[in-house]
């Protein structure tokens, strides 16, 4: 598994796969029009911009054997980083590559890393439990319109 970091050219590219992604992963727990909703308020081009130029995110490209299997977002925040999205191509789930991205992820060398999983999301709560998460708190944040995101928080301490 590498990360490879996505670059100004390579943010369309990261908004259409995120947009596949999203699309396919999300409809089994959220309405078809909250997902069009978050998709372009959180990862279309301009709001992926906006986050890389005035949130401090990083984007990486999941590469295992030369081919793009799914993407992670990162932002550095003061004594933790922040890992916002983890996602894989529906094809790529299941064999371990998740674990190997957050491997490296957690060789960026940060003390704490924290994250927020929708509260519906089982088995990427169970599998963040399994990468030695602990749950620290619950929040509900309105994003808009209408849309709630129904999370819990989670944190994984590196020793």
């Amino acid at each position: 598994m590498e990360l490879k970091k996505v670059r100004n050219v390579d943010i369309k590219e990261l908004a259409d796969l995120a947009s596949e992604i999203w699309h396919e992963y999300w409809v089994c727990i959220l309405s078809e029009a909250q997902i069009n909703y978050m998709v372009e308020k959180f990862q279309s081009e301009k709001a992926i911009k906006n986050q890389i130029e005035h949130e401090n995110y990083s984007y990486y490209f999941l590469v295992e054997k030369d081919k793009i299997v799914g993407y992670t977002g990162i932002a550095e925040k003061d004594d933790y980083l922040f890992l916002s999205k983890l996602y894989l191509k529906k094809e790529y789930r299941r064999m371990g590559l998740g674990k190997a991205a957050f491997d490296k992820i957690k060789a960026l060398g940060f003390n704490k890393i924290r994250l927020t999983v929708n509260k519906q999301n089982i088995k990427a709560y169970n599998a963040y439990l399994k990468y030695g998460f602990k749950k620290i708190d619950s929040v509900v944040t309105d994003i808009g319109q209408g849309f709630v995101m129904d999370d819990y928080i989670m944190e994984h301490t590196i020793l």
